[in-house]
């Protein structure tokens, strides 16, 4: 077997979020569904761009923001994901190293500028996003490094990589590589709409255990499975997916399996301000926990607290240390 070198490694868009604050009848004006994704076009990036308020600029990307939270606990993390030679890129490069990320991927000379998200945050702290994915559209087969894949413990995988066709193929050859080094192979379902477009390949990548953990909400599941049902929809994840972590807010996240599912309760927060990245956040626990050899109950734990961290200010990334939380409330030694 390849010697380890990463806890966990993550491929998905390499994208900076813009971050501001809207009221709902801003998203109303401009068309914009409350809570989702949308992929948008140079033009209409710009259009947002100059109708939104002032904003914040900060690195993001959903497994770019789980791989960093990873390495806050402590963990040897990398990522792989596509930016152009451009000052954009230059910045997002910059702060996941800065993060003690390993980020070897060769940027775009030339083509499309580097990825953006319009992240307008409502009063309750709901986000709805725009993306324009310009170079991170742009990942390649070519970009996967063999040896780096088989050489982590996981192999995380955004779902809303599949939706760019090279970025998909660079998708799948990242999981052969992974199982070929008989490493574990994680999907991220990423967001409802994107399950909308993709259910039947997403189901198949289960079902065919081209991954092996799943981590969705409960918008996602019911996506998924096309019912209201959630107890239906939890049974049949339970027979298309090895393992699955399923975030329900304040409810806390289900760890479901085939032989049973676990209650795990969310940590409390004094104030939610921002729910971009509580998902992002939780797959960092999760995954750091599950890489340490610790149970999925004490690795959901991880999540959450990693979660709640994350949802008490504005943006996608932690601002304390994950590490120093985690021991503080006893979930490493």
């Amino acid at each position: 077997m390849t010697a380890l070198r990463y806890d966990v490694l993550g491929i998905g868009n390499a994208i900076v979020d813009v971050i501001a604050r809207a009221e709902d009848d801003f998203l109303v004006a401009h068309g914009m569904r409350k809570g989702g994704m949308a992929l948008i076009d140079e033009p209409r990036a710009e259009a947002v761009y100059a109708a939104m308020g002032p904003a914040v600029e900060i690195s993001g990307g959903s497994a770019a923001n789980t791989i960093v939270g990873v390495a806050g606990f402590g963990a040897r993390a990398a990522f792989v994901g596509k930016v152009k030679d451009d000052p954009l890129g230059t910045v997002f490069g910059h702060d996941i190293r800065a993060a003690k990320v390993a980020f070897d991927t060769r940027p775009a000379a030339d083509g499309p500028a580097t990825a953006r998200c319009f992240i307008m945050v409502t009063p309750d702290g709901e986000r709805t996003m725009n993306t324009y994915l310009g170079a991170a559209q742009d990942l390649h087969p070519n970009d996967i490094d063999a040896d780096a894949v088989a050489g982590a413990a996981i192999t995380y995988l955004e779902g809303y990589l599949w939706d760019p066709e090279n970025a998909k193929n660079a998708f799948l050859k990242a999981a052969e590589i992974a199982h070929g080094a008989d490493r574990m192979v994680a999907l991220t379902l990423s967001d409802s709409f994107c399950v909308d477009r993709w259910r039947e390949e997403f189901l198949h990548l289960m079902r065919s255990g081209t991954v092996d953990l799943v981590f969705a909400n409960e918008a996602e599941l019911h996506s998924l499975y096309q019912t209201a049902d959630f107890d239906a929809a939890l049974a049949a994840l339970r027979r298309d997916a090895r393992l699955a972590a399923i975030t329900r807010s304040e409810k806390g996240c289900l760890v479901v399996s085939r032989e049973n599912t676990e209650a795990v309760k969310a940590f409390p927060v004094e104030r939610v301000v921002d729910t971009t990245g509580a998902g992002d956040l939780f797959a960092a626990g999760f995954l750091f926990g599950l890489a340490r050899g610790q149970s999925n109950e004490d690795a959901a734990r991880l999540g959450a607290l990693a979660a709640a961290e994350v949802i008490q200010h504005l943006g996608a990334r932690p601002e304390a240390s994950l590490e120093e939380l985690a021991r503080d409330n006893g979930l490493l030694p």
